[in-house]
């Protein structure tokens, strides 16, 4: 290639109108194209998956507003950065200027204490936020400033969509458009992208890349695109494993499904793609860390015991020996019975928690640490279990108003069936399982 450029970077598009996909956003109805006709974004965080123009997106929001955009990544910038780039935007207002949109690229690596900085600046309009993020954003960025931002899913892109922007490369780029293009088949094309626009221009570019080193041997200077040829120039070139792209979250995904699926065929094979690609094998460890306490949870506890040995085992001795102890706990995990009854037991809990808020704690549950306390009736008539027989003593602990929920449901694993007997036994009537 004439450029260091690369062709997924040359092709950013410089304007709203030039961008493909994310219609339910920026098209004629979407709401973030209303909000650039009404002249003002609010802080947003944009989740999606790898590729689909989550960082272009806030460039082009940034260019339509006329406003300064700031870019941090939260992989290299920490507190200091965040902070520097607050205290820039408060001197833009000092001078009358707009207040500045802050882009940070993978918002969900940001400790809480990163993101805690960021919270005034927001709440005071100092910065409009926009980070963008893998991850759910539920999960991984505090609630505190979730609640301040508008959460803007994007999709993968379509079929339809993914060759118009090929399209455009062609046409458009300065390099692409010196050669003639027969597109016969973009079946294998399409594949290889998996939805990623990023993904689908490396790949062109890697194909035309292939084909005019061989345009000195040839009278036709024609680039063709068909199944065979994109998957010989792929599988000659591409790395099977890219930890940073969408494979990594392919396998791992598939890595974690065989397991619960208790395959240790298929997750020993998936483990294997995953050490061949060179991923983390401490990212590995904590996946299976949190698979033994959501799938297999109750049904065989010594199974989060064993993951997390084998976190602490891998981080001492390091590659290639961990890739036994991974494999011996990832086919321990695999065989194990599982139950997500730990699981849904939270799940169910939080869900009333916010359904019924903060429900006032019976008084015998109450700590009495002072006379005026144990005057009012807190710890009074509480009956501590082991004085009693078999160290249990029926007595309510719920809230009043949710008396009679129940939240765990034992499953119907050998394990969690004596869970249940035991359960039975002790409350008679009260566990309606």
């Amino acid at each position: 290639m004439e450029t260091n450029q690369p062709l997924a970077d040359r092709m950013r598009p410089a304007k709203l109108s030039e961008y493909i996909g994310q219609e339910h956003l920026i098209g004629d109805k979407g709401i973030l194209k209303k909000s650039v006709e009404a002249g003002l974004i609010p802080s947003m965080i944009l989740w999606g998956p790898p590729g689909v123009g989550k960082t272009t997106l806030a460039y082009l929001l940034a260019r339509s507003l006329e406003l300064q955009i700031s870019i941090l990544s939260a992989v290299n910038s920490g507190v200091k950065e965040v902070r520097e780039t607050i205290e820039k935007a408060k001197n833009q207002q000092f001078f009358g200027k707009k207040s500045p949109i802050l882009f940070i690229d993978e918002i969900h690596r940001f400790s809480k204490s990163q993101q805690d900085s960021l919270l005034g600046a927001v709440e005071k309009g100092i910065i409009t936020l926009i980070g963008a993020t893998t991850e759910n954003p539920s999960f991984e960025v505090i609630s505190p400033l979730l609640s301040r931002c508008q959460v803007y899913i994007l999709n993968s892109l379509n079929t339809n969509e993914l060759l118009a922007i090929m399209k455009r490369a062609i046409t458009m780029d300065y390099f692409l458009k010196k050669f003639d293009f027969i597109i016969e088949e973009t079946e294998a094309i399409l594949h290889i992208s998996g939805g990623d626009a990023r993904k689908l221009l490396n790949a062109l570019e890697l194909i035309v890349n292939n084909q005019i080193n061989e345009f000195e041997s040839k009278e036709n200077k024609s680039i063709i695109i068909n199944n065979k040829i994109v998957q010989e120039i792929i599988q000659k070139n591409l790395a099977l494993y890219d930890k940073k792209g969408e494979q990594h979250y392919d396998i791992i995904s598939a890595f974690i499904k065989s397991i619960r699926g208790s395959d240790p065929n298929a997750a020993v094979y998936y483990l294997a793609r995953m050490l061949t690609g060179g991923e983390d094998i401490e990212f590995i460890a904590r996946r299976m860390i949190i698979l033994a306490a959501e799938d297999i949870g109750l049904a065989n506890p010594n199974a989060l015991l064993l993951a997390n040995n084998c976190f602490q085992a891998i981080h001492t001795i390091g590659m290639p020996e961990a890739r036994i102890v991974l494999s011996e706990t990832a086919i321990y995990l695999a065989t194990s019975p599982k139950s997500n009854s730990a699981y849904t037991a939270i799940e169910s809990a939080l869900g009333l928690v916010s359904e019924t808020g903060d429900l006032s704690v019976p008084l015998h549950l109450r700590n009495a640490p002072t006379r005026l306390m144990k005057e009012i009736g807190f710890g009074k008539d509480y009956r501590y279990a082991h004085s009693y027989d078999n160290n249990f003593v029926l007595q309510e602990f719920l809230p009043e108003k949710i008396i009679g929920k129940t939240l765990y449901k034992p499953g119907n694993n050998l394990k969690e069936k004596e869970i249940r007997t035991h359960l039975k036994d002790l409350w008679i009537d009260k566990y309606n399982f």
